[in-house]
């Protein structure tokens, strides 16, 4: 059974009179440890895709299973526990607290789970030093650059050991150097550590590193594709 397994998935906005369909019907099977790409032109649904699978919107038809559970089947309290224990969320303009440090950005996730100060600390510093970050751990965003902003966004990502990886265009804002690095970690994280990751983006580029290419438009799924190793 595949990890993620998505059956006649459907989302639909009004905006005023307008009905708009970011997905209109979409059928995947995701496995798991694969590292995915989602590429489609803008208001294919990629990003509402993503948001569904981190449990931050729900559909208006059609299921959504991850590892055999209906996540859209349960309760506002349920799908946010579920979602901090299995869901990382890697935003591509970070979505750092500016007035927090690296250190204090990568353990916000972890102040809302009932683990000690100690295991805390344990876990910050462990993602800290799988991202290469972890000189930088008293630094404040402003003191650092696009690419180690993105990689502490990354580390805050992983630092509850999440089952799955999403990641909303992680390299659209980052020189091709720093863009480069994030995707070798981001690789490393997939080949490694046995995280699943779903990522969009519009750069062919950065589809080197997954395993498959997944082509969105119109909400629908028109093309899937390995990527030669």
């Amino acid at each position: 059974m595949a990890l993620i397994e998505c059956r006649d998935l459907t989302r639909i906005y009004h905006r005023g009179a307008e009905e708009i369909r970011p997905l209109d019907g979409l059928d995947i099977d995701i496995d798991a440890g694969r590292f995915v790409a989602l590429m489609g032109p803008s208001g294919s649904g990629k990003t509402t895709l993503l948001n569904l699978l981190a449990g931050i919107d729900r559909p208006t038809s059609g299921s959504l299973a991850i590892d055999g559970r209906d996540i859209h089947g349960l309760s506002r309290g349920q799908l946010a526990a579920w979602r901090a224990e299995n869901v990382g969320y890697i935003f591509q303009l970070y979505n750092l607290v500016p007035v927090l440090t690296a250190y204090e950005n990568v353990e916000l996730p972890l102040l809302l789970q009932p683990i000690s100060r100690s295991e805390r600390h344990r876990r910050v510093s462990a993602a800290l030093e799988v991202v290469g970050i972890s000189d930088r751990h008293a630094h404040y965003p402003r003191q650092m650059s696009g690419g180690q902003e993105q990689r502490v966004a990354i580390a805050r990502a992983i630092v509850t050991e999440p089952t799955i990886l999403l990641a909303d265009e992680p390299t659209g804002d980052l020189d091709r150097e720093s863009a480069t690095s994030v995707m070798d970690l981001l690789s490393t994280l997939n080949r490694e550590h046995g995280r699943t990751i779903i990522m969009v983006t519009h750069d062919p580029k950065t589809t080197e590193w997954s395993d498959s290419v997944l082509h969105l438009e119109k909400g629908k799924l028109i093309d899937a594709g390995e990527v030669a190793s």
